[in-house]
């Protein structure tokens, strides 16, 4: 019998003497494992979240058979160990967002604030870092890890799911890829257009004083293809629907590579001749806005309501 067949006996005769036999009973199987290699380890905690179900020993077995000699095996038990909590941490871990941020303070969680600032330009991404750091208190330091120019990035939300940051853009906005992690994530971004906005909402968090507010809801995004000017109606913008749907009640948000231009209201939404309520994904429309007419081919309408909520 090989060596690797007669650890693989050990842990099997370890685990039938000690009557372990069903994973569905969450009995923990450091020992067994351990036990085959000789290892002198203390006997764990019978929770699930501390040691291997069944199927993860079947699987150390295989890699064991695999093994050249036995200290790549103790490394694959130990690299086996360090995954599970890593993933545990991950499970359980709370992510900072201004909305907790008062109660982990209170409950001794937290004493920083890291933030990650993503700005238009480099003055403004400067005087956010410089307006944010000065509302640290004897309580809790705000310390922004991150400044940069530009919409937020996927690579902004993964520094601050690593960091446990908040991201606050300043008329910016996050690309599709960002906006889908941070929402796996529980990545809490903050889309400001005055920098008083940023202060005021970030020091009421602070000291627990946040009120019911508005957020916004997104509908849908188009895309401008064509600009046409008619006398009557001013400036329309023939546009495609990306996804979701424009309602004629929309507030409009015009991106222009990565950079909120303006943020307006629908005033006009045709299909064809024919006035409409909406525009669903996949359908052409003709879009004029309340008051900004300085719309170019390739600009993004970000269509948006605004409700209400109680942050938790």
């Amino acid at each position: 019998m090989g060596k690797w067949q007669q650890i693989q006996k050990r842990a099997l005769d370890y685990i039938l003497r000690n009557e372990i036999r069903k994973p569905t009973q969450g009995v923990v199987l450091n020992e067994a494992v351990a036990y085959a290699l000789d290892e002198d380890i203390d006997r764990p905690s019978y929770e699930t979240a501390n040691g291997w179900h069944f199927y993860s020993y079947l699987s150390v077995i295989q890699d064991l058979q695999k093994a050249e000699d036995e200290r790549l095996a103790r490394t694959l038990v130990e690299q086996r160990k360090h995954e599970q909590k890593e993933a545990l941490f991950q499970s359980t871990s709370t992510k900072l967002t201004l909305d907790n941020l008062f109660s982990q303070i209170e409950e001794g969680q937290t004493k920083e604030l890291p933030i990650i600032v993503k700005a238009d330009v480099q003055g403004s991404a400067e005087a956010v870092k410089a307006s944010l750091e000065k509302l640290s208190n004897d309580e809790v330091r705000v310390r922004v890890i991150h400044s940069a120019v530009g919409a937020v990035k996927e690579s902004d939300v993964m520094l601050a799911n690593a960091s446990n940051a908040i991201i606050v853009g300043f008329n910016v906005r996050p690309d599709n890829g960002a906006a889908e992690s941070a929402a796996r994530d529980g990545v809490d971004i903050r889309l400001y257009r005055i920098i008083y906005d940023a202060i005021e909402e970030i020091t009421t968090a602070m000291k627990g004083m946040l009120a019911p507010k508005y957020r916004e809801v997104m509908l849908g995004k188009a895309e401008v293809r064509e600009i046409y000017k008619i006398s009557s109606v001013g400036t329309v913008a023939g546009s495609y629907v990306l996804e979701g749907k424009l309602t004629n009640k929309s507030q409009i948000r015009v991106v222009r590579d990565g950079i909120i231009v303006a943020d307006d209201h629908i005033a006009g939404l045709q299909r064809f001749k024919d006035a409409v309520k909406e525009v669903a994904s996949g359908y052409e429309c003709g879009i004029s806005l309340e008051k900004f007419a300085d719309l170019k081919t390739g600009d993004i309408f970000e269509a948006y309501i605004m409700e209400e909520y109680q942050p938790e």
